[in-house]
């Protein structure tokens, strides 16, 4: 019995060698990237429910991007506080902002997916580059950076959404490192030709990718997904790009609070179960040989079977993924996340069993 579990040991180590160097080192071992102004005409569009404080500070800062030719789509989605009031304020302010105002109707009561249809239709530019209205761009330079990467052929670009770091906060390290991990996916799929999902945090695709495969509506009944479920349903091999230069970021405010963040997750997560067979499938494998992993030998070392082998396999694996993951956490601006790598990874996995097993006897929350 131990031996066979020895061969499988050996079976989930070649999986995660395989996973970390032959698909991630795809993203990790990639060239700096070059950024060359296209000055293409870009809408930046923005959905908003209730972000009062985060509007306030954060508008002003996509208004004044260095950028020769863009709007603002401001899109208020039936908020109750005074982010309507501070959006019309802009709207005065900055002649290249235009609001969106969106009341409840009983159809799409809450969906975010609604909103943002309505903003888009709005848009008067042929490329569209999206945010939330918690997150800011790291520079002027955003909309240079982000612009850059469309070609003829490519006309989606996946950027990455970092969150601030919090000093002595050890759930910071976990969101953030969580967040490098999907980036360090969907960047490492999408360049090998498989790409998967995108993040609304930071995301930009041209206008006719939204009606050519007819907007959200073959995931309408789906609160959540207006990032990942719309790309993994449009995003093909030869349309697809990611942006990875420093200028090209933005961040958002991590939650401070472990309940939070694990309600966030959930419907994060839930969002997944609507992929494509195939993208569920890589995933699942990957995360499923995660976990045996860490259970595996434990094992075979508890019988002390094998132990010289078990652990030169442990060490190969380490090797393999604290070296992918620390090229990834320099290229994102997260260096200091490659030192809690092994702890963090352990929590992480295991808090994503919990979600796994909570999103089974209940429904996570949706769109504000």
């Amino acid at each position: 019995m131990l031996i066979l579990i020895l061969y499988f040991f050996i079976f989930i180590v070649f999986l995660q060698v395989l996973y970390y160097l032959v698909v991630f080192g795809k993203f990790a071992f990639a060239k700096k990237q070059k950024v060359t102004p296209k000055k293409l005409p870009i809408s930046v569009i923005v959905c908003a429910k209730n972000e009062e404080e985060n509007v306030k500070q954060f508008i002003p800062l996509l208004a004044e991007q260095d950028y020769p030719d863009f709007e603002i789509i401001l899109i208020d989605d039936a908020s109750s506080d005074n982010t309507l009031e501070l959006f019309e304020e802009f709207e005065k302010k900055y002649n290249n902002i235009r609001l969106v105002k969106v009341e409840n109707n009983e159809a799409f009561w809450g969906n975010k997916k609604y909103a943002l249809t309505l903003g888009i239709k709005t848009a008067s530019k042929d490329y569209l580059l999206f945010t939330d209205a918690d997150c800011y761009p790291t520079s002027k330079d955003w909309i240079t950076a982000m612009s850059s990467q469309f070609t003829m052929q490519k006309t989606i670009v996946l950027g990455y959404g970092g969150y601030e770091k919090i000093a002595k906060s050890f759930l910071n390290k976990i969101i953030r490192f969580e967040t490098v991990m999907t980036a360090l996916q969907y960047f490492s799929w999408a360049k090998i030709g498989s790409p998967y999902m995108g993040v609304g945090r930071n995301l930009a695709y041209k206008k006719d990718v939204f009606f050519n495969v007819n907007g959200f509506i073959n995931h309408i009944q789906v609160r959540s997904g207006d990032d990942d479920l719309f790309i993994n349903e449009a995003a093909t091999a030869k349309n697809t790009t990611i942006a990875y230069s420093p200028e090209s970021f933005t961040y958002s405010k991590p939650k401070i609070k472990y309940s939070d963040w694990l309600t966030q997750k959930r419907r994060h997560i839930a969002t997944a179960n609507f992929y494509k067979k195939r993208d569920q499938i890589k995933l699942g494998v990957f995360y499923c040989s995660q976990l045996l992993f860490l259970i595996l030998p434990i094992i075979l070392l508890a019988f002390q079977f094998q132990w010289i082998i078990v652990l030169a396999l442990i060490l190969i694996r380490y090797s393999c993924a604290w070296t992918v993951v620390g090229y990834t956490a320099g290229k994102l601006n997260e260096k200091d996340l490659k030192y809690w790598f092994p702890i963090v990874e352990i929590v992480l996995i295991f808090t994503q069993i919990n979600i796994f097993f909570a999103n089974i006897f209940s429904k996570p929350a949706n769109w504000k």
